[in-house]
């Protein structure tokens, strides 16, 4: 039996006295609340109405329940709003500072369409893993390992000059006393200001004898493109990226880099619905390989 709906149609007619009325005024035909305030009283074990050929009267039994039932009712509408409020609650997600405005805009777009609003927030990978851990977000897109990877973005170097090969090789940015012009530098981004994308090129920087200062963390991603585009430096970017700016885009010849990016959820929420309604998008707007992905 429907409680709620029974105690509606019980509350309906008692205001109104009578089926007709009180039937209509609930929504509802007259078949339909008849049958439920007779399942209302078959559960209670007593009449609820004295019923005549014009009026529904109701009967102590029906008076003593009726305040019950109406808060019962009250309280179902008030869970009904609620429940209407909090689908239209944007849902906030922490996103990296690389995704393009338009990428964003489709993702956003796309939320909508699928019956929810996004509200985004641009942060650096730290920031987006602390805005997670306060649940100052609903969810975040966060920096980790290619293994543990949803989407996975290759990183490569790109500068003004085409190099002529099809790979570049840090050892040939190694400074040697024939060396034209200052040492050539590579410039990672914040994004990439992690450790499984810093450690290991670091360590690849050592082990090919380059100076400390060649490689460089970037306070923001304009400042280190402006400098590849009056020099001879590299920066450390996805292939569009390099597109975006009118560089020339090749992979690191002594290691493979990508950045990888996971979906969690602050608490104890499940991303999964998200992933499975916007996956594609989310791909697209990071700029990951959406090949065999199912569009939501």
């Amino acid at each position: 039996m429907d409680l709620v709906g029974a105690c509606r149609a019980f509350v309906s007619v008692s205001e109104y006295g009578g089926f007709t009325v009180g039937a209509a005024a609930a929504r509802m035909s007259q078949s339909v609340a008849s049958r439920r305030v007779a399942a209302l009283e078959e559960r209670f074990g007593r009449p609820l109405f004295e019923r005549t050929s014009r009026r529904a009267v109701l009967t102590p039994f029906g008076r003593d329940m009726l305040p019950v039932a109406r808060q019962l009712v009250q309280a179902a509408d008030v869970l009904l709003h609620e429940a209407e409020a909090a689908k239209r609650k944007p849902w906030r997600l922490a996103v990296p500072g690389v995704c393009p405005t338009a990428g964003l805009a489709r993702l956003v777009a796309e939320a909508r369409g699928q019956g929810f609003t996004l509200d985004l927030r641009v942060a650096a990978p730290a920031q987006r893993r602390e805005l997670l851990h306060a649940q100052q977000v609903w969810a975040a897109l966060l920096a980790v390992p290619p293994d543990e990877a949803r989407w996975s973005v290759p990183l490569g170097l790109a500068g003004v000059r085409d190099p002529g090969v099809r790979r570049l090789y840090l050892e040939t940015l190694r400074v040697g006393r024939a060396t034209p012009g200052p040492a050539r530098r590579i410039w990672i981004q914040p994004e990439d200001d992690v450790p499984h994308i810093r450690d290991p090129l670091t360590r690849l920087r050592d082990a090919v004898g380059l100076r400390p200062a060649q490689l460089v963390v970037a306070t923001d991603l304009t400042s280190a493109a402006a400098e590849v585009l009056c020099t001879r430096d590299l920066l450390l970017c996805t292939p569009a990226q390099a597109e975006e700016l009118a560089l020339t885009w090749r992979p690191v010849g002594e290691l493979a880099l990508s950045r990888g990016f996971a979906l969690a959820a602050a608490g104890d929420g499940n991303p999964q619905h998200i992933e499975a309604r916007l996956g594609h998008a989310i791909a697209r707007c990071l700029g990951a390989d959406t090949t065999g992905e199912e569009a939501t």
